[in-house]
This record gives structure tokens, sequence and C-alpha cells, in this order.
């Protein structure tokens, strides 16, 4: 036995849950691992974050914040925050992802989605809990180096000279405060089908399970509902985003909907930038090629987001030193 597996043995018996089943859940981009735990007729999910790679202290405030609004975050039963080791109450198997792929109304789950994020939206400065991180210039722009850090050198064969990369950063410092057009509200980081879940019995939004928020900033109102909708591991029809991004708009009839579309242009391109970079990373340093396959998709939402006109520069940037034949996947 690891002297992991012994940290977790001792919190599983101090937690009551030393005899149950486990067997592994998931996985996921980061170094977090999910067992799912089974005693008698109780289940629970094991959270592994292993310090110093991971932190669980946002997951917990922001878990606890998102139930004490009335949303469907897991419950904490038990944690040792020092180890990064989590017990949670376990939502299900009903992933969004899941359920599509059981053939579920795909229009209705997301438009559940959807009226998750119009409800949080509604309750202005209350939906932000106090601390939360600012999705600031800082954190924009090192997200976006990524991209140049790790995705350029893999399809170039090498990497760009500083001063192509200051251009590109300082195009990316003039589009942040086109993100900012619209209110700040919380930011989920990453809301989408694969961290959703279909929770029957459960009135309203409350029927929407959140999953993964542990990245939460405070941030562009935009965010999420691009994340949801320019999803970088499934194709969504063009006519059913046109329906729920108006759906959205509906309910909030004095947002200026030109700074929402820049808005929402510029974060596009930023997390699709980011993704690129990550995907790449996950590759090539973390020995993840499963994430490959999506890059092809993820650059066809990148090139629609370039074509707003306040993204002209980055896009003659891109054309420049990442021309469109260029843009390949790496070798896993």
């Amino acid at each position: 036995m690891s002297e992991r597996d012994t940290i977790i043995a001792d919190f599983l018996e101090r937690s009551g849950w030393g005899g149950a089943e486990r067997r592994r859940l998931a996985g996921d981009a980061s170094f977090r691992r999910y067992d799912r735990l089974w005693r008698g007729d109780e289940r629970a999910v094991l959270m592994d974050a292993p310090p110093p790679m991971e932190n669980v202290r946002p997951f917990v405030a922001i878990a606890g914040h998102l139930s004490g609004l009335g949303y469907s975050a897991p419950r904490l039963l038990a944690a040792d925050i020092a180890e990064g080791l989590l017990l949670l109450e376990d939502l299900g198997d009903g992933t969004f992802t899941r359920l599509l792929a059981e053939g579920a109304d795909e229009a209705a789950l997301y438009r559940l989605a959807v009226d998750l994020l119009i409800d949080l939206h509604r309750l202005g400065a209350r939906a932000m809990p106090p601390g939360l991180p600012p999705f600031d210039e800082a954190r924009l722009l090192r997200e976006v180096q990524v991209m140049t850090e790790w995705y350029v050198p893999e399809v170039l064969g090498a990497k760009l000279p500083a001063a192509a990369l200051d251009d590109y950063v300082a195009r990316w410092r003039d589009l942040a405060p086109v993100a900012r057009r619209v209110p700040d509200t919380l930011v989920m980081f990453d809301f989408h089908v694969d961290n959703l879940m279909g929770l029957a019995g459960r009135p309203g939004v409350a029927a929407c399970g959140l999953l993964d928020f542990q990245d939460a900033v405070a941030g562009p109102l935009t965010y999420d509902l691009m994340s949801l909708l320019e999803d970088a591991r499934r194709d969504i029809a063009p006519d059913l985003i046109a329906q729920l991004k108006q759906r959205y708009l509906d309910a909030f009839p004095t947002l200026d909907r030109d700074d929402f579309a820049a808005s929402w242009a510029v974060m596009a391109a930023q997390r699709h930038t980011r993704v690129i970079g990550v995907f790449a990373r996950l590759n090539r340093r973390d020995g993840k090629p499963g994430y490959l396959v999506h890059i092809p998709r993820v650059w066809r939402l990148l090139e629609r987001s370039l074509a707003h006109p306040a993204l002209a520069p980055l896009k003659a940037w891109l054309d420049r030193h990442l021309p469109p034949e260029r843009r390949g996947v790496p070798t896993p």
C-alpha cells in the first residue's frame, strides 16, 4: 500500500466509511480522482485531490455557497482539507453527457442549464461569495499563453520569436476590456454537459446538478453560457444555440446586445485558445492524448469567434504566425 493509499484509508476510517466498498468512478484533466463508496444502502463519492497539485478549499467554499443559494452542488459529508480529501454526496450517474447518449431530450436539458444560469445571474452581486478571485487581465493573459507555450511548438516545430509573443499578448491586452462590457457574476468556469447532472425529483433549476466549479471566478456573465453552448467536446446545432442564447437574452431585456456579442466573442476566443493549449499540454506533459481528438472542433469554434470585428487584430496575428494550414493536431 502506498503512502497515499494509507492516508486515504485513515480518512475513510475516521469518517465512518472504512469498511465501505470502493470503486473508481472517474478521473479528469486535472490530478483529481473520484471513487464511489457503498456502505449498505448509502453511497458517497470520494474526491482525491492530492496537494500540492490540487487545493480543495475553493471547491468546498463554492459548493457551500451554491448550496446556500438553493442549487444542487454536492453536500460535503467529511473533509481532510490538508490532505486534499473530500467525502461528497453522490449525485448519481446521470451526467448530461450520459443522458444525451441515452436519447434524452437535448433541448430540454440545455434549457434547464440555461435557466439555472438565468436564475443565478438575476441575483446580481449576491451570486458572488466574498473573496471570489477575479477573472482579471492577468489571468486572461496567462491562460492564452498556454497555447503559445504548448501547442505552437508542437505544430510549428519551434517556439515563436519573443517579439511575436509580445505582440500576441499586447493584442489580447487590448481585448480584455471588451470582455468586461457586461456585468460580472459567479463564473463556474467549466459549465458544460460533462459537469452537469440530471436530478429527477428536484424542483426547478435544482434538477440541474453541478459537479465542477472549483475554478470559479468573478467574471463576465457571458462566460458560462458560452462554455455551455460552444462545447469543446460535442457539436450543437446552430439553430439550438441561437434559441438558447435568445432564451437567455429574453430574461435580461436591458442587457446591451452589442456589448453582449462582443464580450461573448472575446470570452469564446479566450477559452478556445486556452483549451487548445491545455489539450496539447495534457498530451505532451501528462501523457493524456485522448483530448487531441477535440482540437479540430475547438479550432472551428475559435475561428468562428474571430469573425467578430473586435477580434480582427488577433485574427491577423494568428493568420500570420499560425495560418490555417498549420492548425493541426499534435502527434500523440
